[in-house]
């Protein structure tokens, strides 16, 4: 916990930003039939019936300062953040749950040494204790979501 309020505590520097991350599966469910509109006396009537239209996997990704759970999707999700979302920062500080996946050894994983190695050079992961997900303010913004 000391670990993860100390990174909150540091003052914002764009080299070094501090980015807190959280993922969720979503099922994806469509109607099977229209909803009747509310009428003097009573609200909506919304069946209970639905069509399953599959899953979707959302990683978040939060900057505090200024969307499958594998090790590979974690691993794509990292290169695009560095690559794509802070690809100026010499190294983001990244605050996130203990998922095993969430590990250097997954970009080893995913991706050919070099690469892994220079992705790896990038980030500094802190863990959020096992029963502090309020620690992480992407799992906060989940959880506002939910």
């Amino acid at each position: 916990m000391k670990d993860a309020l100390a990174v909150y505590q540091m003052p914002y520097d764009h080299c070094f930003p501090v980015v807190c991350m959280d993922e969720s599966s979503k099922q994806l469910i469509g109607e099977i039939r229209d909803a009747i509109p509310h009428a003097p006396g009573r609200g909506e009537i919304v069946d209970y019936e639905y069509v399953g239209n599959g899953v979707a996997e959302i990683f978040l990704e939060v900057g505090p300062l200024t969307g499958r759970r594998t090790a590979k999707d974690w691993a794509e999700f990292i290169r695009s953040m560095l690559e794509e979302r802070y690809p100026e920062a010499l190294k983001v500080i990244l605050v996130a749950d203990n998922l095993n996946a969430h590990t250097i050894a997954s970009l080893y994983a995913a991706f050919p040494p070099e690469k892994a190695r220079r992705l790896a050079e990038r980030l500094e992961i802190h863990f959020r204790p096992k029963h502090g997900s309020w620690l992480n303010i992407a799992e906060i913004e989940f959880s506002s979501a939910r």
